[in-house]
């Protein structure tokens, strides 16, 4: 049976699509058979995969509307053992049109529970807001991997994160964990990053990788070309800390 992940912080731009996009890409580049959820109504994640999500007709959209089965949105192959659901800018109205249903959380769950065995690892790359679409992919996850910027006010997000991931574990969803905790945009040029990482270590008792995603060039170029970083520039920096994320995701080190 399939590890479903979701990928999620509250703050923005902390590099959870960026990290979803490329763990995903190094696990496939493993062997690893993966799906990748696109939760976000920016669709980032399809476009850092190359796809067009204006021209997509079947959707994570049409997923929770009941329109497709979730079969039929999945996008094959689109990276070395890599598929996905994509998003755009109509799942935005999801929050709306489920107001009212009962099971409004559930969806997600009842969706990919129809296809878990046929994967290695789901990833979810969650919005960066406490919505219905993220209750979702934590409701539908065993687990919680959380990217954090390396700057001022990390720490500050991250603990109502965990806030809201304890929230959800004791209502909604017994078996949620958090994965881990990578930091992102490592800047080993100032004292700032390595101050951050220091704090975060202190004060955090959930687990943390050794890995740690430096800030790259060629990392923040790769989605403009649809590339996920391993195939973009397979022998960067930021692939090579793909790669190593990947392993200590299989291997459960931390």
């Amino acid at each position: 049976m399939g590890k479903v992940i979701s990928v999620a912080n509250q703050k923005g731009g902390v590099g959870k699509t960026t990290t979803t996009i490329n763990l995903a890409a190094a696990l496939g580049e493993k062997g690893k058979k993966i799906l990748v959820i696109d939760m976000d109504p920016q669709g980032n994640t399809s476009s850092g995969f190359g796809i067009d999500k204006n021209k997509e007709e079947n959707t994570v959209y049409q997923l929770f509307t009941g329109d497709c089965v979730i079969r039929e949105v999945i996008r094959q192959q689109v990276a070395p053992g890599v598929d996905v659901i994509c998003s755009n800018v109509n799942l935005a109205g999801v929050e709306v049109e489920l107001f009212d249903e009962p099971d409004k959380n559930n969806v997600l769950k009842e969706a990919v529970d129809y296809i878990r065995d046929d994967y290695d690892y789901i990833m979810i790359d969650c919005p960066p807001s406490l919505s219905i679409l993220t209750i979702n992919a934590m409701v539908a996850s065993d687990s919680v991997l959380v990217p954090i910027q390396c700057e001022y006010y990390a720490l500050e997000g991250l603990s109502q994160l965990i806030h809201t991931i304890n929230l959800v574990k004791e209502r909604m969803n017994d078996r949620l964990d958090i994965e881990g905790i990578v930091f992102t945009m490592y800047d080993s040029r100032t004292n700032l990053s390595s101050q951050v990482v220091e704090n975060v270590r202190e004060n955090v008792t959930q687990r943390i990788y050794q890995t740690v995603v430096p800030r790259n060039i060629r990392l923040a170029e790769a989605p403009s070309f649809g590339q996920p970083i391993t195939i973009y520039d397979s022998k960067s920096a930021g692939a090579e800390a793909y790669r190593k994320l990947a392993e200590e995701v299989i291997e459960g080190k931390h």
